[in-house]
């Protein structure tokens, strides 16, 4: 059965969907929300009651956790699915494999522009809109990918378009995690949908290279990722409810229209069908107190609805796709962009390695080759799991340690709150293992070691470069509360440039360097400059936040009075041009 949300129905009153420690109360949520419409109530508002960060219960946390984990799998399977497809490609299309790396590349700069569209706009229209949007895109361009089997110019626009239906949705998966749980708790959430996202980047050449396999064929991969994005819109579109903290507030904020699921809608047509007889005796006895010259419970529930509705009106301002690029050159933001993209450049080196040292260095074939990517598979699930769980022990460790309460109603002010300091705990020596396992991992293979210490090291580096980039990705959205997919969509440039950078290195400095010293190279830039980063987080970071907030707050401050200055002037004059009207019109009398 599924699951009907706060933002779907009023709160119920069995046990198991109240959230723990929920007011009596109907106070409005801290986070103002666009609709003004309260619940009527006979109680007056009771000012002690603490309101809560959030009313989705935990039974409604699993549903999106399990809605996540499907919908963040798209763009990491549909960009690695691809690579075993691309000789038959190649042979099909009848181009060189130059032009079809083409394709490759044309992805990865929509995986960057994704995010600059259409999270941002997650953040002002609402996730539930975007993510059907997304999706749409998503099918109907692998649709025509598994109908496109002669032009290749057509191949290049339809991989754009899957990338840019795909891509943006990690960005966004953020901002529901940010929207739903307070910041103590969002490593729980935040585990299992990034290690289910990198299980992904592993899986996908395994299951394209098996599909093309028993199918003979690449068409059959594109009939697969069309029947995944069908069936995830689907559930989408069911099941998953609107989160947006400016759309429905702490979720006590009913959605109307095309914003409620699918479900929810399905259900209020079967429940006016029911209600029908009601309406009719409804009318019947309306006509008689019309008669004797009173008022309709029509007009009544008109008449209510519309003194509700007063200042109602849903006003959206769509934020600039720029403001992603402006969060990357912040003071505290670029470190923390550094502490996140650079470990996930240097996985994508070594999964760009793999071929070549365990084809050239230990004889592998082309099965075994799918198959040593399951190593580093495993360790981002294993390492997305027990980093949730690490990252919201730190947060505790780290309030007890300055004597903070934390409040898992409401959810923490973070302003004064070192969050730097919890996210960052801890940092020290998985970076000193992370350098270690990067360096020794080129000069095990430098070496002609034993197959399985390579295997090993990356089952490591995966584990902890995952560790990182969710730590720090979290980071990200607690310092920007206000826009977390706008600030995850600046991680995902920032990761994805540095990405296509180190991997274009990666076979011009192997062939002059070696295995053994390119990784200790790479340990060197990406270690070290994370240890030194690690190091001003901690010294600098929440002085250099204050800062941005402090110069954010002025700013706006400044705007408000231009505009109340601007209204003023247009005011002193419209009341002097009334002020002559009168005159010239008694003249012309």
């Amino acid at each position: 059965m599924l699951v009907s949300t706060p933002a779907d129905r009023a709160p119920s009153n069995s046990e198991e969907d109240v959230p723990t420690a929920q007011p009596k109360s109907s106070s409005p949520s801290r986070t103002a929300p666009i609709c003004t419409t309260l619940p009527e109530t006979n109680e007056p508002p009771s000012s002690s009651s603490p309101i809560p960060y959030t009313t989705f219960t935990s039974r409604h946390k699993r549903l999106l956790t399990t809605i996540l984990i499907l919908t963040m799998i798209a763009s990491p399977l549909t960009a690695t699915i691809y690579l075993p497809l691309l000789p038959l490609l190649a042979t099909r299309f009848d181009v060189s494999s130059q032009a079809i790396n083409l394709t490759i590349t044309i992805y990865i700069v929509f995986q960057a522009i994704s995010p600059l569209l259409f999270a941002t706009a997650s953040d002002t229209l609402g996730r539930r809109p975007i993510y059907l949007t997304t999706y749409a895109i998503y099918t109907v361009a692998s649709l025509g990918l598994a109908l496109n089997q002669h032009n290749y110019v057509a191949l290049l626009v339809l991989r754009a378009l899957q990338s840019l239906g795909a891509s943006a949705v990690l960005a966004i998966a953020f901002g529901v995690v940010a929207d739903v749980c307070p910041p103590a708790e969002r490593g729980a959430m935040l585990g299992p949908t990034q290690g289910a996202a990198n299980l992904a980047v592993c899986l996908g050449p395994v299951i394209g290279g098996w599909v093309a396999l028993a199918s003979g064929g690449f068409i059959w991969v594109f009939w697969a990722l069309v029947i995944f994005g069908g069936t995830v819109l689907a559930l989408v579109g069911v099941a998953l409810p609107e989160t947006a903290r400016n759309v429905i507030g702490n979720g006590s904020v009913e959605v109307t229209g095309w914003r409620r699921t699918w479900w929810s809608i399905a259900s209020a047509w079967v429940g006016e069908g029911l209600k029908k007889k009601k309406k009719k005796k409804k009318r019947t006895i309306d006509e008689e107190v019309m008669e004797k010259g009173g008022e309709t419970t029509g007009e009544k529930s008109s008449r209510k609805g519309n003194e509700r509705e007063v200042g109602s009106k849903e006003k959206f301002k769509m934020a600039s796709p720029l403001a992603a690029i402006r969060i990357i050159f912040y003071k505290d933001t670029a470190l923390v962009l550094w502490m996140a993209a650079s470990p996930y450049a240097v996985w994508y080196c070594v999964q760009a390695s793999i071929p070549s040292i365990y084809r050239d260095t230990y004889n592998f074939n082309e099965f075994q080759i799918g198959l040593s990517y399951l190593t580093g598979g495993t360790g981002t699930v294993l390492g997305g799991y027990l980093n949730g769980k690490l990252m919201d022990r730190n947060y505790r460790v780290t309030a007890h340690s300055i004597g903070h309460t934390i409040d898992k109603v409401s959810g923490d002010d973070l302003v004064n709150f070192p969050i730097e300091t919890a996210r960052a705990r801890g940092s020290w020596y998985l970076l000193a293992a992370y350098i270690g396992a990067l360096a020794g991992y080129g000069w095990s293979v430098q070496s002609h070691a034993h197959e399985s210490v390579p295997l090993i090291l990356q089952f490591l580096l995966a584990t902890l470069c995952t560790s990182f980039q969710q730590t720090f990705n979290a980071l990200l959205v607690d310092i920007f509360p206000a826009s977390p997919s706008t600030a995850a969509a600046s991680s995902n440039i920032t990761r994805c440039m540095l990405s296509a950078a180190a991997v274009a290195l990666v076979q011009p400095l192997t062939d002059a360097l070696g295995r053994g010293w390119f990784f200790a190279l790479l340990a060197l830039v990406s270690g070290g400059g994370c240890l030194f980063t690690n190091w001003a987080i901690n010294t600098w970071g929440m002085r250099w936040r204050r800062e941005r907030l402090s110069k954010s707050k002025n700013v706006s401050a400044k705007d408000e009075e231009v505009k109340t200055a601007t209204e003023s002037r247009a005011m002193r004059s419209h009341i002097a041009m009334e002020a002559q009207s009168p005159q010239g019109e008694v003249g012309a009398n």
